[in-house]
């Protein structure tokens, strides 16, 4: 009965309704294909915006700022091409090469103190201390700090007069010392602001590479009679040798770079780096030709120059580690 009527109503429509299968298969289709655009195209969408920001603001500058360098450009107005003429003028620049000269030295006298120091420190946190989250935490507290306010603290311990670092050279009965009016002495001082500030980041680095260092090494060690010296130079120093010359990358371009440190250091914040230009880095002279003298084109070719320096110095730190890395193979 149920058969006669169903066939009866399928007679009163006049068609049986339409087949679905070739429907589910286009659609099977179009689902595949926007799957296999997903997986093919979306990384490229996620990492988009920040090589447009970088196309924006970071390459179009350079590649402006490498145009400029070929122009007498003032500030302010139109500029006119001179091609090569601000490089060579750069090169017989005596104070150019004396912001090179102070430049490397205070990098010198700051970078390898600050790394010792955060690596000894690093050792220490990592181990059994009490408190030792709390001393984790402090070593960021220079980090956190104003850099204007830490510069401004360094000032007045430097100071000629009244200043705490003399004063403790007076109880030894040493003479009171000038800090900002020699070279030697300034370079001492402004390493130190910047050894303050950024040792513990670097320690923080350290220990979470130590951090991830097996704890089977050691027992073993200790089990074979090392001492923890002895651990310290065989096991975590070649475990962490990742890790130095990432921190040893960074700190040469933080270093080349240095800018806010010694300006804050000179009485006033003059760019000049002191009356006898004792250390203006190359970034406090790019930016004294281009926004206190006007020359744009010149402060440009500055700019230039402590890039090709920035690039030789990890050209030499690339080759030294090679070298040390194949000598101990």
């Amino acid at each position: 009965m149920k058969v006669e009527l169903d066939n009866s109503i399928v007679g009163q429509g006049g068609a049986s309704p339409p087949p679905r299968t070739q429907h589910t298969a286009s659609e099977r289709q179009g689902r595949n294909r926007l799957a296999n655009w997903d997986i093919k195209y979306s990384p490229y969408l996620y990492i988009a915006p920040f090589f447009i920001l970088f196309l924006a603001f970071g390459l179009f500058p350079i590649c402006y700022t490498f145009w400029v360098s070929l122009q007498d450009r003032p500030i302010l107005g139109q500029g006119e091409f001179i091609g090569l003429d601000n490089y060579v003028d750069l090169l017989q620049d005596e104070n150019f090469w004396n912001a090179v000269y102070n430049t490397v030295g205070i990098f010198i006298i700051s970078t390898v103190p600050q790394l010792l120091t955060a690596l000894f420190l690093a050792h220490l946190l990592n181990r059994q201390l009490r408190a030792r989250t709390l001393f984790r935490m402090g070593v960021l507290i220079p980090y956190v700090t104003s850099v204007a306010a830490v510069a401004i603290v360094f000032n007045l311990i430097y100071a000629r007069d009244y200043g705490l670092v003399n004063w403790v050279l007076g109880a030894f009965g040493v003479d009171p010392i000038d800090w900002q009016a020699h070279k030697w002495s300034s370079w001492i001082a402004i390493s130190t602001i910047v050894d303050w500030r950024w040792t513990g980041y670097n320690a923080l680095i350290y220990l979470a590479a130590m951090q991830a260092i097996p704890r089977d090494l050691y027992e073993s060690a200790s089990l074979d009679g090392a001492s923890q010296w002895r651990q310290f130079w065989s096991i975590t120093i070649p475990m962490l040798r990742p890790t130095i010359i990432f921190t040893v990358i960074i700190s040469t371009i933080g270093g080349l770079q240095l800018f806010t440190e010694p300006v804050m250091f000179a009485s006033g914040g003059g760019l000049s780096g002191g009356t006898q230009r004792q250390f203006q880095t190359v970034a406090m002279y790019m930016y004294e030709q281009a926004f206190y003298r006007f020359d744009l084109g010149y402060g440009s070719a500055v700019a230039w120059a402590l890039f090709l320096l920035i690039l030789v110095a990890g050209v030499l730190n690339f080759l030294i580690v090679r070298r040390i890395s194949d000598s101990s193979r």
